[in-house]
């Protein structure tokens, strides 16, 4: 069992379309208690699973949702097989009709499948559902997305936009770290995971602390947030994230957005790039390059650059637009033509 001293911060009196600026500019996580008590999908779902269901059917377009199915055995950890050349559960397009009769019919069953719906487009699978459940982030243009299962267990990972998050039926409980808390979380490999994000390999329901000891520091700066239905959590950029679902008939609405510019592109894919020409350097060069990018990037400040007029700049101009962004991802495709 996990032991987490601190709950995440609640806020109350926040409701959508009258979200205070100082929380979605937060660096660490806030729960908005009774955020979405007024959403129908919320008032359907505290009156019986199978309303909120009914609701979600009275919506769905009929196309094939991506699902994941696990055997009992699984116990709703989304994970890889034994041996990480896969996954536990199996991947699957089905109706999304389907889906709900499955997970109503295991809804009294002590040790059901694994059945998870995740992220799923609201616009492109329930069309209007956005409408009427509205979390009054329009200024954003958020990717608002849907997911549904049972007594799910994700695996805690990161994701680069931020997120509000809103519990609209059953219970979640969310167990979420700082970025700093990467090298105690135990990550697996970046190229096959579930979800495609890299993930902790730390069983949260049974770590063991004789493989994972680290993982105990990690526990230490852990903040756990319990959500009702109704209730929202505000996850910043870049926050680990394990996520429970907590009760037998389950729906999460995310909603992700980026601080900046699509143009400026993936922040892994930069990641990914100093790992082909960096990582494997001898200590002393990685020690220089340590300070060049600490330089340019990570202790850059307004001003540092002054010496340099204006006009002479060129990728080094605050901010980046899209004409210079362009100009550097050609000239390094470019150069990485092998």
């Amino acid at each position: 069992m996990l032991v987490v001293e601190k709950n995440v911060k609640q806020i109350t009196d926040c409701r959508p379309g009258d979200i205070p600026p100082f929380v979605l500019s937060s660096t660490e996580p806030l729960i908005l208690k009774g955020f979405a008590d007024a959403w129908p999908i919320v008032e359907a779902g505290l009156k019986s699973t199978k309303l909120a269901a009914d609701y979600l059917r009275g919506l769905y377009n009929g196309k094939p949702v991506f699902s994941a199915y696990g055997e009992p055995h699984t116990q709703g950890r989304v994970f890889y097989n034994d041996d990480m050349t896969g996954f536990n559960c199996q991947g699957v397009k089905a109706d999304l009709n389907l889906v709900l009769d499955k997970l109503l019919d295991h809804d009294d069953d002590p040790s059901p499948p694994t059945i998870y719906v995740a992220s799923a487009e609201v616009n492109n699978w329930l069309p209007g559902f956005n409408q009427q459940n509205n979390a009054g982030l329009d200024d954003f243009n958020p990717l608002t997305s849907i997911w549904i299962g049972n007594q799910s267990k994700i695996a805690a990972h990161y994701d680069v936009p931020n997120n509000l998050a809103c519990c609209v039926v059953g219970k979640r409980r969310y167990t979420v770290f700082p970025p700093e808390q990467i090298a105690n979380l135990y990550v697996g490999p970046m190229e096959l995971s579930p979800g495609g994000q890299d993930i902790s390999l730390v069983d949260f329901s049974h770590p063991d602390y004789a493989k994972f000891p680290k993982f105990k520091q990690a526990l230490a700066a852990a903040q756990v947030a319990e959500l009702d239905p109704g209730d929202a959590l505000f996850l910043p950029s870049m926050w680990w994230h394990h996520v429970e679902g907590l009760t037998p008939f389950n729906v999460l609405v995310t909603h992700w957005w980026r601080d900046t510019p699509a143009f400026m592109g993936r922040p892994e894919n930069a990641l990914k790039l100093a790992i082909l020409s960096l990582r494997n350097l001898p200590p002393a060069q990685r020690d220089a390059w340590k300070a060049i990018f600490e330089h340019y990037i990570f202790d850059h400040q307004p001003g540092d650059l002054d010496h340099i007029p204006d006009a002479v700049k060129g990728m080094l101009s605050q901010p980046l637009d899209l004409l210079s962004a362009k100009k550097i991802r050609a000239e390094l495709l470019n150069k990485l033509k092998v």
